[in-house]
């Protein structure tokens, strides 16, 4: 027998914010609160009543007709105090009745939910907040953990980017395929940074927030589905998001320590998923009229490091060369560097890390102590103690300690 309190936190997950969506879509989301508060209780109902009357066949359909039910209570009984009064949410029989859990529905109301939450009124990191809170149901406290950030200073965040939402009453029906696709690089921004952090993540004890990938394929899915946003450019991210993925499962040990991408298990990479990022690669590169974007050229340097081609590392390089034009920052060049070095080798790759010389990033003394662990044992050894000093990873300092510990047991 499957036991509720195991799968009412995956379906909380998955099915909070779909039920929060379309009530939004339904009475406007300046009452979001009061949608949340609706799905919120119907989650409360689940857990005590499948606590006493086990699982229904169907949980998801469960949740949606309880959902509905009690947005239906919810107006009633504001008629009621309010009869006499202009009411609060307006919201007639007729509009009640309108309110539907189909796939459509869910899919429409998500996507309206997405260009809401990714208004560019708010901070980026801030859009990032709502998206993580609003289309994925993670807590403030899970907020905080994932920007390593005060609970207050969240909080405060999302309440500001809420009520600036509130202010806009944004409705993607009312917009333009223009309006959209003006929005959509914000959109597409918001998302690529939620996987990324999810993949990468700067909490002190994960290094990958596989909850935080999901969510941000999820959401990228439903910008494909749609002929309004399915454009080259969200085909690419996916695409990217797909070939990261893929190697998730490889890129930690069993105690959730790094593992560095040499001495990943190819075995345990996700064929699957490789197929599905060339299949929306393929599909980013279909149209004539679209430019090479920054989620084109990461899709195809992800998609040759999934590559066993001998001559990979030099595609890779290529692309990056063309990425430090289009979109620099001290990472790709990082990251570029590395690849140098698999092309030309460790010795010439220090020359142009040196250039960058970031001396306060621990990426910069990681990929220095890399560089110099055949030229320098020495110089090695010190730059990746001065990653570690400046990692708050514990699963980065774990897996520099093992770097450090062969190269003493070199000397």
């Amino acid at each position: 027998m499957v036991n509720p309190n195991e799968i009412t936190p995956h379906l909380f997950r998955t099915e909070y914010s779909k039920i929060v969506a379309v009530l939004c879509r339904s009475f406007d989301i300046k009452h979001i609160e009061i949608a949340e508060d609706i799905a919120s209780e119907t989650f409360l109902k689940a857990s005590e009543y499948w606590a006493l009357n086990g699982l229904p066949d169907n949980p998801a359909a469960w949740l949606y007709t309880v959902a509905k039910n009690k947005a239906k209570d919810y107006f009633k009984h504001l008629s009621v105090i309010e009869k006499n009064k202009q009411q609060e949410v307006k919201t007639s029989d007729h509009e009640y009745q309108m309110i539907d859990f189909d796939t459509k529905s869910i899919t429409d109301s998500q996507l309206e939910m997405i260009f809401a939450a990714c208004n560019p009124i708010n901070s980026q990191e801030t859009q990032i907040c709502l998206a993580l809170q609003i289309l994925c149901g993670f807590s403030v406290e899970e907020i905080a953990n994932a920007f390593l950030s005060k609970h207050e200073t969240i909080k405060k965040r999302l309440q500001r980017g809420r009520e600036a939402l509130r202010a806009h009453h944004f409705k993607i029906n009312s917009l333009s395929e223009q309006d959209i696709h003006k929005r959509l690089e914000t959109v597409l921004t918001t998302l690529y940074l939620l996987f990324n952090e999810g993949y990468f993540s700067r909490t002190h004890h994960f290094l990958i927030r596989k909850d935080l990938c999901l969510e941000a394929i999820r959401l990228t899915l439903i910008l494909t589905d749609n002929p309004f946003t399915n454009t080259p450019e969200a085909n690419a991210l996916l695409a990217l998001m797909c070939f990261q993925s893929s190697r998730l499962e490889a890129r930690t040990n069993d105690e959730g320590e790094a593992i560095l991408f040499d001495e990943q298990d190819e075995t345990l990479w996700d064929k699957a998923l490789i197929e599905k990022g060339n299949y929306y690669l393929i599909e980013a590169c279909q149209s004539n009229n679209s430019s090479v974007s920054k989620y084109h050229l990461e899709a195809g340097i992800a998609y040759w490091h999934t590559s066993s081609a001998e001559d990979k590392w030099q595609h890779i390089l290529d692309l990056y060369n063309q990425l430090v034009i289009i979109e620099y920052s001290p990472v790709i060049g990082l990251n570029r560097t590395f690849a140098f070095s698999k092309v030309y080798g460790k010795e010439k790759a220090v020359i142009e890390a040196e250039k960058i010389n970031l001396i306060n990033s621990e990426y910069y003394h990681g990929l220095m102590g890399y560089l110099y662990s055949e030229l320098n044992t020495d110089k090695a050894i010190y730059h990746y103690e001065e990653a570690i000093r400046l990692t708050k990873s514990k699963p980065e300092k774990q897996a520099i300690q093992k770097q450090i510990d062969l190269l003493r047991q070199s000397k």
